[in-house]
């Protein structure tokens, strides 16, 4: 029986990121995978569906100047090629030549140091588990005689069909629901909250719905699915809102109500590794057997891709180091990539006034006011900052062209701890999306300078001066 210093169950972001960075120790490392490499990022995940928003982007820009007719089927077989792509740098030849062993199956704990593929048994003096996480599939009524969609297998279809009812308002249900509506396909959108996209700042989640709405999407917000039925031309949803019933008709229907932790079938119980929703884990990463390690959406709390890599990289130094380091979860961003992309840093607004009253600042920004924005019809953007009285980030929140990389920059400003004022010192290209910080900083500056204490003084003194000098 092979011995490893490091085994890892599952190869998506955070499994391959554990993987390497043990090997960049010198350690003796498995890679055990059930699927391929490259989890639901590379299959289902970021890769394909930017894959498909970014060529349905390209049909609504195509329609401004001609009547388009998208061939879906060519469009979906441009997707899975884009994985394929992806995938050259992921397979098991990549693994094996970086230095780790890989085995494809199934894996399953027979003591707290060994574990069994399909027949093979391996030890490990260390183990992370790094399985990810499947689409929550909820108890409705008749849901199961359907053939339902999710994002595991929307992207294998041969052609994308003539309507779908999305079930759920969350990132991958407005992602999703753009890009088909663009593709020709006609959408409903049937979420539970008031609003979609309810965790973000409420002003931004309505303009990203009212974007969507003057597209094409139809949207049935505050609205509970009760039921299923199977028809000859499709699928009947059954809803209820405030107690009123109603149905809505379409060819399929798209799961996108959140994700499942995929911490079963490994034995774990049986070796006392505590299960909650996800893999209970400390802050070092370690299960409640602290020699097995967990990273990625089977830990938690953030399913993300780039959440995963950093958590793998802090997990695999910790199971192979004696230093232990901590993850840090103040600094978590995001984004999500429907047109215009929302992206978010930290903090809501009223999160912000939950913790910490009315010691923020709060920073508006219009991209009706940037050049490069009125350089493109139609190219609308908003920006919010809110900072303590310092000038410090506390979070922000961006909808507009390329939103998701503007937020880095604030990232930075947040995860440095830096003055945002210090931005408006740095030269930045004209003219571009990101010149909007700048602007935004050169603000935070002059509230910073009259936050001062002797400038408050001396604004104070001139006031109270200001009657004399009238009387005089």
């Amino acid at each position: 029986m092979k011995t490893y210093d490091l085994i890892v169950i599952g190869s998506g972001a955070g499994g391959l990121t554990a993987a390497f960075t043990a090997l960049g120790f010198g350690k003796k490392v498995l890679v055990v995978e059930k699927d391929r490499p490259g989890g639901e990022c590379t299959w289902s995940g970021c890769v394909p569906s930017k894959a498909l928003i970014n060529r349905a982007k390209a049909v609504h820009t195509a329609r401004q100047f001609a009547d388009i007719q998208p061939d879906t089927a060519s469009i979906l077989a441009e997707v899975r090629e884009v994985s394929e792509s992806v995938y050259e740098e992921e397979t098991p030849e990549v693994i094996e030549k970086a230095g780790a062993d890989y085995v494809n199956g199934y894996a399953r704990f027979t003591d707290a140091h060994t574990i069994d593929v399909d027949g093979q048994a391996f030890r490990g003096r260390k183990f992370m588990l790094a399985t990810g996480s499947s689409p929550m599939v909820p108890p409705i009524p008749g849901l199961d005689t359907v053939d339902y969609l999710t994002n595991e297998n929307v992207f294998q279809q041969e052609r994308l069909p003539g309507s779908i009812i999305v079930l759920g308002g969350g990132a991958i249900g407005m992602e999703l629901a753009q890009a088909m509506n663009r593709l020709g396909t006609e959408v409903t959108v049937v979420e539970m909250m008031p609003e979609i996209l309810s965790r973000e700042e409420p002003e931004f989640a309505q303009l990203i719905r009212e974007k969507l709405a003057a597209e094409g999407v139809r949207f049935e917000l505050g609205t509970k699915a009760v039921g299923v039925e199977r028809t000859d031309a499709g699928v009947v949803l059954k809803t209820d809102r405030d107690g009123e019933s109603g149905a809505l008709n379409a060819e399929r229907i798209l799961l996108a109500l959140g994700r499942s932790a995929n911490a079963g079938g490994m034995g774990l119980e049986a070796i006392n590794v505590k299960i909650e929703k996800g893999l209970v884990v400390n802050k070092h990463l370690q299960t409640t057997r602290k020699h097995i390690y967990a990273c990625g959406d089977v830990a938690g709390p953030y399913l993300l891709s780039h959440m995963a890599n950093y958590q793998g990289k802090i997990a695999a130094m910790n199971a192979i180091l004696p230093i232990k380091r901590s993850v840090n979860y103040t600094d978590v961003a995001w984004s999500t990539f429907t047109d215009p992309e929302f992206a978010r840093a930290g903090l809501t607004e009223q999160e912000a006034r939950d913790q910490h009253g009315d010691a923020i600042r709060v920073y508006q920004y219009d991209f009706a006011k940037l050049d490069r924005a009125k350089t493109k019809s139609g190219d609308m953007g908003r920006i919010k900052l809110i900072t303590r009285r310092n000038g410090k980030v506390l979070g922000a929140h961006i909808i507009g062209e390329r939103a998701g990389e503007l937020i880095a920059e604030v990232q930075v400003m947040k995860t440095l701890n830096l003055n945002f004022a210090k931005l408006q010192g740095v030269i930045h290209p004209y003219p571009t999306y990101a010149d909007s910080l700048r602007q935004i900083s050169q603000q935070v500056l002059l509230d910073n300078i009259f936050q001062h204490p002797l400038v408050r003084f001396v604004r104070n003194l001139t006031k109270r001066s200001e009657p004399e000098a009238s009387k005089a």
